[in-house]
């Protein structure tokens, strides 16, 4: 059975703080709806100053899902880890961990946004070991005993849920990343389906000697919209999924290689590229993926759009992939 995802990163253009208050209450009361129904993740991430109000907490977004949800994992991919202070990022981790009973998981990149680094005063050219800093200080904090930490000796309370600790991966396309997961014994997260990149971090654990695994997009991950008739979602919304492929295209260098990366310029190009698909019930079932990322408030789309297309896809994919 596919993996069954809700994607929220809460982009709303322009929006006014009561509209953008009300984008966030919809995307906490889809992700209960997304719960009763049995989809298994929701999905956010990680970005600052961006005009278009993309989410910037979402360890914050994550509590709120969790206190209105019961059983649906909430991944964090990714948290930009060299922008967080180790030892806040450790505790916040561990409660959001006791709080939702480990259904928490969080992906630890180091970003590809030098004005993010500015914005908060961090080094760019430090990120790598910024980044081995904050990965070491979550691990011997998890710990509950007592660690050396800047030249001092601390211990942090509580400990969390999960033993040994909560879920932790390293995310990135970067042979760095990988030898930086592999020489934690860390699970590897590559951005997107890279084997070349798999096979290197396995020769990593092999080289460290520490055991881990992969957690790597599928081929195909494209961002879903359910609809009755996708002519008329293109033809009414489709500015909202080229803003957002072109707010993220815009932010990734050469280097970054991303599932989700689109090259379009125009609605019909992207329409073509299949990165953003608007399918109906049966179209969905028929893509044959393996994983099913719905994304109902992308780019800004009206909300009352964003339910059709989840109530859609709870009420006629998900019995369908169950049975």
């Amino acid at each position: 059975m596919p993996v069954t995802v809700v994607r929220f990163n809460l982009v709303a253009p322009g929006a006014a703080p009561a509209a953008l208050s009300a984008r966030y209450r919809a995307a906490v009361e889809m992700a209960a709806y997304a719960d009763e129904h049995g989809i298994a993740t929701v999905q956010t991430e990680e970005h600052h100053g961006a005009e278009n109000n993309w989410l910037p907490s979402p360890f914050t977004f994550a509590g709120a899902v969790f206190g209105a949800t019961r059983r649906i994992a909430v991944t964090v991919s990714a948290v930009i880890g060299p922008l967080h202070d180790p030892l806040r990022l450790a505790e916040d981790i561990a409660v959001l961990d006791l709080l939702s009973g480990g259904r928490l998981v969080t992906v630890a990149g180091i970003g590809y946004r030098p004005e993010e680094y500015g914005l908060f005063g961090v080094d760019w050219q430090r990120r790598g070991r910024l980044q081995d800093e904050v990965l070491e200080t979550l691990l011997a904090a998890w710990t509950g005993e007592e660690f050396s930490y800047r030249g001092r000796r601390v211990r942090l309370t509580p400990r969390p849920y999960t033993d040994p600790h909560p879920l932790l991966l390293v995310g990135g396309s970067s042979r760095a990343a990988a030898r930086r997961a592999a020489r934690l014994g860390l699970p590897f997260f590559p951005s997107a389906h890279l084997p070349e990149l798999e096979a290197y971090y396995k020769e990593q654990l092999t080289a460290y000697g520490t055991e881990g695994w992969t957690m790597m997009p599928a081929a195909e991950t494209p961002l879903l919209h359910l609809a009755e008739d996708p002519d008329r979602t293109w033809a009414e919304y489709g500015g909202h999924f080229l803003h957002e492929a072109r707010t993220y295209a815009s932010w990734q260098s050469a280097g970054v290689r991303s599932a989700v990366r689109s090259g379009a310029t125009t609605v019909a190009q992207l329409r073509a590229e299949g990165v953003y698909r608007v399918l109906t019930p049966e179209q969905c079932l028929a893509q044959g993926l393996q994983s099913l990322v719905l994304h109902p408030l992308a780019g800004g789309m009206p909300m009352e759009e964003g339910w059709r297309s989840l109530e859609l896809f709870a009420r006629r994919v998900l019995p369908a992939l169950a049975e």
